[in-house]
């Protein structure tokens, strides 16, 4: 089970193991890159990261709290479209 209600996310343990992750909902892109922090990046549209121009980026700590406080934000973007 996801825990987003709205994005494909595995849970935290994925992220614990130094798996980056992307993904989309319709045309809402995501990506999310585990380092130091955990680094979301959220755009519209069929195009990589690496190609998009990502709309928002944002970096949260690297732990449960942190993991938790960025699936809200990237839920929060997601419902102002």
């Amino acid at each position: 089970m996801s825990v987003s209600e709205i994005f494909e996310i595995p849970k935290f343990f994925y992220f614990e193991s130094g798996n980056d992750y992307s993904g989309s909902k319709g045309d809402f892109s995501y990506k999310i890159i585990n380092s130091e922090k955990l680094k979301a990046m959220t755009w519209h549209g069929r195009l990589c990261s690496m190609k998009a121009e990502i709309e928002h980026e944002k970096e949260f700590d690297n732990n449960e709290d942190g993991f938790k406080e960025m699936i809200k934000w990237m839920e929060d973007i997601y419902n102002c479209k």
